[in-house]
């Protein structure tokens, strides 16, 4: 790709990643990333966060286009994770900056990663400012968010927010700006990827939009690590990050199973279908189907988790197991639910996957649903009064 001005003298020159669909390992990304890197050309000249070490040739190309590399004063590592870092050994090499700036628990995450204690860091700390000549930048630890050593940098002539991973999302795309593409889609993404990602961080998401708003920064453009650039709808995104981050969940369900012979899958649409008769919006998700990074962004926001698996060799099947791990480990909040599952001659699958969810803090609001071998009639009817008693416990807990 080609650099792009975002603002006078500044300059997107990330690198676009079209094939991606396995993110970090955990999470799929199924329209590609990117990664995005900002050049200030001032009397000092700064560049901002990096590219995987695969890229680092693309985003040579996208330097150059615009200046000699190793005119580069700076380096400025506001994330330490590879995909921001990893060509940091090799600009290091080119460049040879005068200065790399990052936060107190970066400089020994890089020392980490990279084992070079002789780069020439210099730490900086909440509410430090470093002059680039005309221009000043502002950093804001963001820790957690979703590492450790993350930060924001902030330059206030430009009203530039540099965010990090925060407000990105996974796209692939010849646009640079949120007002380039279709609302709706950017909008999806950013959610797929605060689910997935910010989700366990939801209390620190909160304490820093109020932190942003006490230092009073005037931010008219949003610059993350991860897909566009936000210049039209910002008051949007912050708006939708203090939702998300609240979790409050609405009068919706998810329903995820996986099945054998598909009993358990005909007792998910029974479930589902007492869930749709008490008014509730549901999500009706077979793990063959969807994969756990798929399901989340409809967790994020659901009252009640329902989760069904067959027996097998006296427990879950492995997807199940795989989905409550991943959604265990991002902490969704406020949530109630049950479980369910055929079995043949044993049947301890529905007990097990309740007792997960217990100890994912989720509120258990009736006893597993067992039915053994192939459901009758009779008893997909009691599948879809357990959906119904499930949707009863919604609707009194969410207002309407």
């Amino acid at each position: 790709m080609l650099p792009v001005e975002i603002k006078k003298d500044i300059f997107w020159v990330g690198s676009v990643d079209w094939n991606l669909r396995d993110f970090h390992g955990y999470s799929l990304a199924r329209r590609g990333t990117t990664y995005n890197a900002y050049l200030v050309k001032d009397e000092k000249i700064a560049l901002f966060d990096l590219v995987p070490a695969n890229h680092v040739d693309e985003l040579l190309r996208c330097l150059k286009a615009t200046i000699d590399p190793e005119q580069i004063d700076y380096l400025i590592v506001n994330h330490v994770e590879p995909d921001h870092s990893g060509a940091l050994p090799r600009l290091m090499e080119i460049v040879k900056p005068e200065k790399v700036f990052c936060s107190p628990i970066a400089k020994q995450a890089l020392i980490s990663h990279y084992h070079r204690e002789d780069w020439p860091y210099e730490v900086v700390s909440t509410g430090q400012s470093i002059s680039l000549g005309k221009r000043t930048v502002t950093f804001l630890e963001t820790k957690m968010l979703h590492w450790p050593d993350s930060m924001f940098s902030f330059i206030p002539e430009d009203k530039l927010l540099i965010s990090s991973d925060a407000f990105g999302q996974n796209l692939a795309s010849s646009e640079r700006f949120d007002d380039q593409v279709d609302k709706t889609l950017l909008f999806s993404l950013a959610a797929n990827y605060f689910a997935n990602i910010l989700l366990p961080f939801s209390p620190l998401v909160q304490k820093l939009l109020d932190k942003v708003g006490e230092v009073g920064w005037d931010i008219d453009m949003i610059a993350p690590d991860h897909g566009l650039i936000w210049r039209s709808q910002i008051p949007e995104i912050l708006a939708k990050y203090a939702e998300w981050s609240a979790q409050k969940p609405q009068r919706k369900a998810v329903v995820f199973y996986d099945t054998m012979w598909k009993s358990t899958e005909r007792m998910a649409r029974a479930v589902t279908d007492g869930l749709i008769a008490e008014g509730l919006s549901v999500q009706l998700m077979s793990l063959k189907a969807a994969h756990h990074s798929d399901v989340m962004p409809f967790i994020m926001d659901a009252q009640a988790i329902v989760a069904g698996s067959p027996t097998h060799n006296n427990g879950m099947l492995p997807l199940l197991a795989d989905m409550l791990t991943y959604m265990k480990g991002l902490k969704p909040q406020g949530k109630i639910g049950a479980a369910f599952g055929s079995y043949g001659w044993s049947g301890e699958a529905p007990k097990q996957i309740s007792e997960f969810l217990q100890s994912a803090k989720v509120e258990i609001v009736a006893e597993p649903l067992r039915i053994k071998n192939v459901p009758t009639d009779a008893d997909l009817a009691a599948c879809q009064e357990f959906g119904s008693r499930i949707g009863r416990e919604v609707n009194a807990r969410v207002p309407a």
